[in-house]
Parts: structure tokens; C-alpha cells; sequence
């Protein structure tokens, strides 16, 4: 059944609730109704869900209105207007404070980032395979969480009244950008959370993440990434229909590292380029062993058939598996859902899947300024 409510002046928002395992939502309008449509979508998962989980509330005890989360405010403000007027939305449309939902975007902007006892969960996995002939390039990975959220997320179809629109997966509370994501303009965006320690008074990263998403090009996304005045970052997994490289990005706030991708790879949440190994970073056991596993896997010939659900979907360690689509255990994290970005040379073809193993739940075809969406 499809739901069209209003969601503030000048928006409506499509809502399809069915048994999926997540809803796919559509909003459009200015900065302000799009987070304005999020937020509405959202607002019982952010009030009973977000607020009480322990991550948000050790950041709230720890850095509500500190220095620090003011001058966040500030270089966001002076960088990204129009995100922090998505954030506004998102606040007003949930019925929460503009300050909450505000740190909660910057939850690993803060000096050793952040509480880290509580970040175990924050995860994701990313297995990269390059075009080979007219075969096209692979972007596939799992979104891993808090399982608090399963059940609670969205993909979202977001039409700005100005810039690019974008396909995303959506966690409640949080811009969309730092998970999985195609924009209009073809470019694939993946993101996995990563723990250093040189954080600074800069644009948070869900900021930078987002403003990705409004890239026309690979070009401009690196342009982003770049950026000295970043307060942290993620590892960041990039491609584009039409071009031939996959892009392979560690973003951490003192460097920005490429990496072209020329054999299959796959990154967990941690730093592991050479060029960043002097940088002090938290690295989980779940992070070190699904990378092991996964490099594993790729040494022993798994993706021949460039299937990636043989590595994403893998659980051989049953304490820290690839797979977290499972509670219980000494691994707190939890995978909410996996996407699969086809990169080609006139589209990119993607599908969203509950569990690596089993059929898509979304699919569609992105051409550049063209979006064929399906469920």
C-alpha cells in the first residue's frame, strides 16, 4: 500500500509500508522540506530508538553543547549551509531538538573519536571488483549498525528542488550519504566507518559525505575529500557509469588517500593503506577479522565468478563473521542490509538485499539523469 502525506509546505512524501525490511520512502522539496520528509518518516525510530541507545547517550552526556561541538556548528555552517537546513528538517520533522540531531551527525567528529566504547557496532564491509572488458566494475556492501536499527531504516529516493538527486540508504536521524548511495549523475558511494585519532575542529564527516552525493563527477568528489578544514572521515568507496576506474579513498581528517582499484579488494573500519599506518586509530576485532577473512577469500579465488555474496555473506567465524545478520555473540554489530552497484558505462544497476544470501528487496537502473526505481 503507498501512503502520500504531506510533510511540510511544498512536499509530499511517498511512503510504502509493506513487510519488507525496510520502507522505501520519496522526498523532495528545498533542504529544509527534504529533511523535513526524513525526519517525519523517521520520527518514531529517533524519539524510542536513537535517543536511547548508548552511543548517543554517552556522546549527549560527554559533548552536548561543549566548544567543541560549536565550532563543528560553525565550519558546517560555513561550508554546507544547506545540509545543516536538512538537518533542521530532519529535527523539526521528528520533533526533537536541532542540537540532538546535530551531534548525533557528528558522532565521530570528537577527539579520539568519540566514545569508542560504544562504536564496536558502527561497521560495514565493501568488496570492490574492477570492469574487465565490457563485464562492468562491482561496488558491493554490507551496512552494519546497532541491531536496535534493524527494522528502523529506509532506502530513500530524495528529489532536491536544487542539485542532484540520489538513491540512499537512510539511518534514522542521520544525513544520508554516509551508508550506500547512487546519484543521478551515476556515481556510486559507499562508506566505512573508521576510528582514528586526529580528529579536529572542522566540517563534520557526515557533512562531507553528503555534500558527495551532490558530486557531479568523480572529480568533484575527491575535491571534497580533500578538503584540510574536514573535522575526521571515513574510508569511502567510489565509482561512476561511464568511467573505467573504481576509487578506493582513506579520509581520515590529516590525509586523503586514493587508491585506484586495478585487482579485487575489500575494506572493513579500519586504516590500511600504507601511506596512513602513522595515524593512531581504534581498530575493532570484528573490523581485523572480517578484513582477514575477506582478503582470505579473494587469495583463494572466491570472487573468479565475481559473486560477491560469497564473501559478504560468508559467517565461517561464528564470533566475528562477515556476515553480522545475527544477535548474540561477542560481536555487537549487526548487518542491516547489503547493496550491489553494477558500475557500467551508461548505467549503473543496483539491488538491496535483507541478507547477502537471499533475493533483492529494491532494485533499479541508474543512467545519468534517469532513475528507474523497483521493489
Amino acid at each position: 500500500m503507498r501512503t502520500v502525506y504531506s510533510a511540510g509546505a511544498g512536499i509530499r512524501t511517498s511512503v510504502v509500508r509493506s513487510a519488507a525490511f525496510v520502507k522505501s520512502i520519496e522526498v523532495a522539496g528545498d533542504a529544509y522540506q527534504v529533511g523535513r520528509g526524513l525526519g517525519e518518516a523517521a520520527a518514531r525510530a529517533i524519539r524510542e530508538t536513537v535517543v536511547n541507545v548508548e552511543r548517543y547517550r554517552a556522546l549527549k552526556r560527554d559533548w552536548s553543547g561543549s566548544d567543541r561541538l560549536m565550532a563543528l556548528l560553525s565550519a558546517a555552517r560555513q561550508a554546507y549551509p544547506e545540509f545543516l537546513r536538512e538537518i533542521e528538517g530532519i529535527a523539526h520533522g521528528a520533533g526533537v531538538d536541532f542540537d540532538d540531531i546535530f551531534l548525533w551527525n557528528c558522532r565521530g567528529d570528537f577527539p579520539g573519536g568519540g566514545d569508542q566504547s560504544h562504536a564496536e557496532a558502527a561497521g560495514c564491509s565493501t568488496v570492490m571488483i574492477p570492469a574487465s572488458g565490457e563485464t562492468p566494475a562491482v561496488i558491493a556492501h554490507n551496512e552494519d549498525d546497532q541491531a536496535e536499527l534493524d527494522g528502523q531504516c529506509f532506502l530513500v529516493r530524495v528529489r532536491p528542488e536544487h542539485g542532484i538527486g540520489f538513491t540512499s540508504f537512510y539511518s534514522p536521524g542521520l544525513l544520508p550519504g554516509h551508508t550506500f548511495a547512487v546519484n543521478d549523475a551515476g556515481l556510486v558511494q559507499t562508506i566505512n566507518h573508521i576510528r582514528p585519532h586526529d580528529q579536529i575542529s572542522g566540517i563534520p564527516r557526515h557533512i562531507i559525505a553528503r555534500a558527495v552525493l551532490a558530486s557531479t563527477d568523480l572529480d568533484g568528489a575527491l575535491a571534497i575529500l580533500s578538503r584540510p578544514d574536514r573535522a575526521s572521515g571515513f574510508h569511502h568507496n567510489l565509482g561512476q557509469a561511464g568511467c573505467e576506474q573504481l576509487l578506493s579513498v582513506e579520509a581520515p581528517a590529516s590525509l586523503c588517500v586514493v587508491h585506484h582499484v586495478v585487482d579485487a579488494a575489500v575494506h572493513t573500519n579500519h586504516l590500511v593503506f600504507p601511506e596512513c599506518a602513522d595515524i593512531a586509530q581504534e581498530v575493532s576485532d570484528s573490523s581485523a577479522s572480517r578484513q582477514r577473512r575477506a582478503e582470505a577469500l579473494i587469495s583463494d579465488g572466491a570472487l573468479e565468478g565475481r559473486d560477491c555474496s560469497v564473501i559478504l555473506g560468508d559467517h565461517a567465524d561464528a564470533n566475528l563473521p562477515i556476515c553480522r545478520k545475527r544477535r548474540g555473540g561477542t560481536d555487537s554489530g549487526y548487518t542491516l542490509a547489503t547493496a550491489v552497484f553494477q558500475v557500467a558505462r551508461d548505467r549503473v544497476v543496483w539491488r538491496v538485499h535483507s541478507h547477502p544470501l537471499e533475493p533483492p528487496e529494491f532494485n533499479g537502473i541508474q543512467r545519468p539523469e534517469c532513475i528507474l526505481n523497483g521493489a
